[in-house]
């Protein structure tokens, strides 16, 4: 028996230095994350160090690209239309898919089959999305202009003015990407439990403080998830944009991501639109990790609260 645990002892380093066998199982999958993700990404920041027109030799120009940025008008006004749009397709679909979530946390007649109804929105195509709410945006053939007209109130433009196009682009972000907040949200009032609500009721606390004090709270992970899906799928939208105004009127709703396709694929500058692609992100990773940071910051903050 020592004899053989001895030969067990001694044959263990020589079993730990052996090569993983789990390579050749590894190996393709991190072919194709190099083939699909890294490589784009190396080229893309190759080409924005250089000046490359489709059809014209590549010339390395260094941070030329990047410097030219910050003077081009039109880039700096698709960053505000960028952030703007962003931040109104965060804040209206949270506002309005919590209170959806809290609406559909309640018992009533019905409930499931509104569930289904008020989710669908969500799983329409962009473009069909876009054809239709083109057609109700118009200013004399549009539903829109008419149930105003019920109202009492004049017609707008909506997203053929530049001043109600971006409000306008929000409007349809907000309808179809309400109901996945709105889900998000009910899962996390799923999750909290009932004891206290039944100690706020006994203490007799009201429907609003019940949700200001304990619902908003609880449910306040949860919102910081939605918030950033939302954030990172608003910054990079286009296919909504781009078949609603492609961009105006003018420029008064291109976004970045308008503006680079733009760049590279109408201009055809494949050097100064890959430094906008390098830019943007930037941008996206930025937004993200101030998001994380601040959902941190308030997990600190609700830990250092409970001791």
């Amino acid at each position: 028996m020592r004899e053989q645990k001895k030969a067990t002892a001694v044959a263990a380093p020589e079993r730990e230095l052996r090569p993983p066998s789990y390579w050749p199982f590894v190996a393709p999958a991190l072919i194709v994350v190099l083939a699909v993700i890294v490589f784009p990404w190396v080229f893309t920041i190759w080409m924005s160090f250089n000046e490359w027109k489709v059809g014209s030799p590549t010339t390395f120009v260094g941070l030329t690209n990047y410097l030219r940025l910050p003077n081009d008008p039109r880039f700096v006004e698709a960053v505000w239309h960028t952030l703007v749009y962003t931040a109104l397709s965060v804040l209206l679909p949270l506002l309005l898919g919590t209170f959806a979530a809290v609406v559909f946390h309640q018992r009533f007649p019905m409930r499931g089959f509104l569930r289904g109804i008020f989710i669908m929105p969500m799983m329409a195509t962009p473009v069909a999305i876009a054809l239709v709410w083109t057609m109700m945006f118009h200013p004399q053939l549009g539903v829109l202009n008419y149930l105003l007209s019920l109202a009492g109130i004049p017609p707008q433009l909506w997203v053929f003015h530049p001043a109600t196009v971006i409000p306008s682009l929000v409007l349809v972000e907000t309808w179809q990407w309400t109901p996945l907040v709105m889900l998000i949200v009910l899962g996390g009032l799923a999750a909290i439990p009932i004891e206290p609500y039944e100690s706020a009721r006994i203490d007799g606390a009201n429907f609003w403080q019940m949700f200001r004090y304990i619902t908003l709270p609880l449910i306040t992970p949860f919102l910081f998830i939605a918030a950033m899906i939302r954030m990172i799928d608003a910054v990079k939208s286009f296919d909504i944009i781009f078949a609603i105004t492609q961009g105006g009127p003018g420029s008064a709703s291109e976004t970045i991501n308008l503006y680079l396709y733009s760049v590279a694929f109408i201009y055809y500058d494949l050097g100064y639109g890959s430094a906008i692609a390098v830019v943007f992100f930037v941008l996206i990773v930025a937004l993200a990790a101030a998001l994380l940071h601040l959902r941190q910051r308030t997990h600190w903050a609700e830990i250092g609260a409970g001791a």
